[in-house]
C-alpha cells in the first residue's frame, strides 16, 4: 500500500521569526517550550521535510522544472499561452516574480533548519545519542540540499545561518559552498546508513557531496571545494581523494543496487498498467520504497488536496510533463493527459540512435508517438514546440483495474489515490539514484567501472578505456529527463554550443510545422548574458531596499512575449 506521507502537522509551527516571543506562551508553541522531547523533534524535522515538496504545490516554478526545461534536450511546451515554460527554455522572463514561490520555500526550508539547529539543546537529553545525530544529520542534510538548488538557480543569494531577522547581502559563492560543504561533511559524519523510507541517509550526503563537488570545480574551474565552519567562514577545502573514499563507501557499503531491468525504475511497469502496455508487459515495477537504487525522493500523498497545507502534495511535475488536451485519453494509454510541457528535442532522439543503436533506454527513455501511439493528434488545444517525442519516465500514468475499468492514473485502483490528473499522480520524484553515484565515480577517477555496470545493465558492451566524451554520453543517455543535464552542460562548459544545436531544427506550432528561431538573441547569447543563472524575483530586491542585487542578463531584454 502507497504510505501516506508528510501530513505535515507541523507546517505552520513556525512559519515566521514572529511566532517565537520571549514570553510564556501555554497555547501556541514558542521556543521555551517547544521542541522539549522526542516527538517534538521528529515533528520539527518533519517540517523541514515539508519544504522540500512545498515547492511541488507551483512545480513549475522551482529549479527541478528549469532544469529541464532550460537543456538542450527538450523545448518549453505547452500552450500557445503557456509562455511561462516556454521562457525557461528560452532563458527568458516572463514575469517579475517567477522564482518567487521557490525562493521563499527553500529560504522557509533553511530557516526551519537552522531553528531545528538552534533548539537542540532544548531536546537533545530526550533522545539517544542515535536519535540525535540521525536529526540533526537530516536536518545539515537537507540545509545543504536547499543551498545547493538556490546556488544553481541564482548563484548570488544570501547566505543565512540564524533565525534572527536580518537584511542579509548576497554571498560571496565561495562562501555558500563553504557551507553546503560544511553541512554534507557534518552530515555524513553523524548519520547513520540505515535506510528509512522518505528519510535522507548518509549515502545521499556523500552522493550530493559528489554532485556539488562536480559542479563547483567544473563550472568554476577549481580543483577543490571550499569548507566552511558553519559560521560564514572558509577554513578548508574538500578534495576530489575525500570525495572519491565518500563515493566508494556509498558504492561498497551502502546496499544500494542497480535494478536489474532499466524500465522497472518507471511507473509505467506497474501493475495495473504494464500487463495492458505491451512494451512493459511481464516487467515488475520497482515500486517506490522497496527500490535499491532510489536513493533520494520527494514522497507523494495520496490525500492530496489544493490545500496542501493540510493533506500533502501530489507530482505537479508528471502533471504538467503529460500528454495535453485529448491526447493522455484511450488512444494514447497508458500515457496520461496534462499540460504539454516539456517536448523531447527530435536531436536527442537522433543522436541517441547513432551514437547507440541497441541502447534499450531510448525506447525505455522517450516515446515516439508516431511508432506507438497510433491515435496520437498533433496541435492539441495549441499545442506549441512538439516534436512527436515524449519521455517516459516523469509522466501520469493510466491503469486498468481488475474488472477491465480504465483510470486516468493508475495509482486509483492501485493505492486508492483520487481519479484526478492534478492530485492523484503518486510516484515518486526520485532526486537521487544509485547510477548517479556510480557515474560519479567513474569520472571522478577516470576510470570505466561504473560507466560499465551502468552499461551491463543496458545490454550494452563494456568500454575499454574512459574518455570525457564516453562519460558525457552514459550520462545523457542514462540520466535522461532526470533533472541533471541541465547542471551537467553547464559545469563541463558545452552549454552554449549543445544549446544552439537546436536554431533551425522543426518543431510543430499549433499543427503547423515551424523552424526554431533565435529569442533574445538566441540560445547562445542569452547564455552568455546569464551563465545560466536565473532572475532573481523582484519583490525581494524590493523588499531589502537595495540590498540584494539582481542578477546580470535580466533587464528588459530578457522579456519572453511568446512565438
Amino acid at each position: 500500500m502507497k504510505k501516506i506521507l508528510y501530513l505535515v502537522t507541523c507546517l505552520l509551527v513556525f512559519a515566521s521569526c514572529e511566532d517565537f516571543l520571549d514570553t510564556d506562551n501555554y497555547v501556541k508553541k514558542n521556543t521555551g517550550n517547544w521542541p522539549i522531547s522526542e516527538s517534538d523533534a521528529e515533528e520539527l524535522l518533519t517540517g523541514v521535510y515539508a519544504t522540500l515538496a512545498d515547492v511541488t504545490t507551483n512545480a513549475a516554478d522551482s529549479y527541478f522544472y528549469l532544469a529541464e526545461l532550460a537543456s538542450d534536450e527538450r523545448f518549453g511546451g505547452g500552450g500557445e499561452n503557456d509562455k511561462d515554460m516556454q521562457g525557461f527554455d528560452k532563458l527568458m522572463n516572463t514575469k517579475n516574480d517567477r522564482m518567487l514561490t521557490f525562493w521563499q520555500g527553500r529560504y522557509q526550508g533553511i530557516y526551519r533548519a537552522n531553528m531545528g539547529l538552534e533548539t537542540e539543546g532544548n531536546w537533545a537529553d530526550a533522545v539517544t545519542t542515535e536519535v540525535r545525530n540521525r536529526i540533526i544529520g537530516e536536518i545539515h542534510f537537507l540545509r545543504a540540499f536547499f543551498y545547493h538548488e538556490l546556488m544553481e538557480t541564482f548563484e548570488n543569494i544570501p547566505l543565512v545561518l540564524s533565525t534572527e531577522p536580518e537584511n542579509i547581502p548576497q554571498a560571496d559563492p565561495d562562501l555558500v559552498y563553504g557551507q553546503i560543504a560544511y553541512d554534507l561533511k557534518t552530515a555524513i559524519g553523524i548519520m547513520s546508513g540505515k535506510p528509512g523510507v522518505g528519510h535522507a541517509t548518509k549515502w545521499d550526503a556523500q552522493a550530493l557531496m559528489a554532485r556539488v563537488y562536480l559542479f563547483y570545480t567544473g563550472f568554476y574551474g577549481k580543483s577543490s571545494m571550499p569548507l566552511g565552519n558553519g559560521e560564514g567562514e572558509n577554513v578548508g577545502t574538500v578534495t576530489q581523494q575525500e570525495v572519491v573514499a565518500w563515493l566508494e563507501d556509498c558504492i561498497n557499503n551502502s546496499g544500494h543496487s542497480l535494478v536489474p531491468d532499466f524500465r522497472e525504475l518507471w511507473s509505467y511497469t506497474n501493475p495495473y498498467t504494464a500487463p495492458y502496455y505491451p512494451y512493459a508487459n511481464g516487467l515488475d515495477w520497482a515500486e517506490d520504497g522497496d527500490n535499491p537504487e532510489q536513493m533520494f525522493s520527494i514522497k507523494y500523498s495520496i490525500m492530496a488536496d489544493w490545500n496542501t497545507s493540510q493533506t500533502g502534495y501530489s507530482n505537479q511535475y508528471a502533471l504538467h510533463m503529460s500528454l495535453r488536451s485529448t491526447n493522455g485519453g484511450e488512444g494514447t494509454f497508458p500515457f496520461g493527459r496534462g499540460w504539454g510541457a516539456g517536448p523531447v528535442s527530435t536531436t536527442l532522439w537522433n543522436e541517441w540512435a547513432a551514437a547507440e543503436p541497441n541502447d534499450m533506454r531510448r525506447v525505455a527513455s522517450i516515446v515516439d508517438v508516431d511508432a506507438e501511439l497510433a491515435d496520437y493528434k498533433y496541435g492539441e488545444d495549441t499545442q506549441m514546440e512538439e516534436t512527436g517525442y515524449w519521455q517516459k519516465k516523469i509522466i501520469n500514468i493510466q491503469g486498468i483495474d481488475e474488472e477491465g475499468i480504465r483510470w486516468d492514473l493508475f495509482g486509483t485502483p492501485m493505492y486508492g489515490a483520487q481519479n484526478d490528473i492534478g492530485l492523484g499522480s503518486v510516484a515518486d520524484l526520485i532526486l537521487i539514484r544509485f547510477a548517479d553515484v556510480l557515474l560519479m565515480h567513474s569520472e571522478l577517477t577516470e576510470t570505466v567501472t561504473g560507466i560499465n555496470r551502468v552499461r551491463a545493465r543496458a545490454g550494452l558492451n563494456p568500454i575499454s578505456a574512459y574518455t570525457i566524451g564516453a562519460l558525457k554520453n552514459e550520462r545523457r543517455f542514462e540520466l535522461a529527463f532526470e533533472g541533471r543535464r541541465w547542471a551537467d552542460i553547464r559545469r563541463w562548459g558545452d552549454a552554449e554550443t549543445l544549446l544552439d544545436k537546436r536554431l533551425g531544427t522543426n518543431v510543430i506550432n499549433n499543427g503547423v510545422t515551424t523552424p526554431v528561431k533565435a529569442f533574445g538573441g538566441g540560445y547562445s547569447a542569452r547564455y552568455k548574458a546569464t551563465r545560466g543563472f536565473f532572475k532573481i524575483p523582484e519583490s525581494q530586491i524590493t523588499l531589502s531596499e537595495g540590498v540584494l542585487v539582481q542578477n546580470p542578463g535580466w533587464g528588459s531584454e530578457a522579456e519572453y512575449n511568446g512565438w
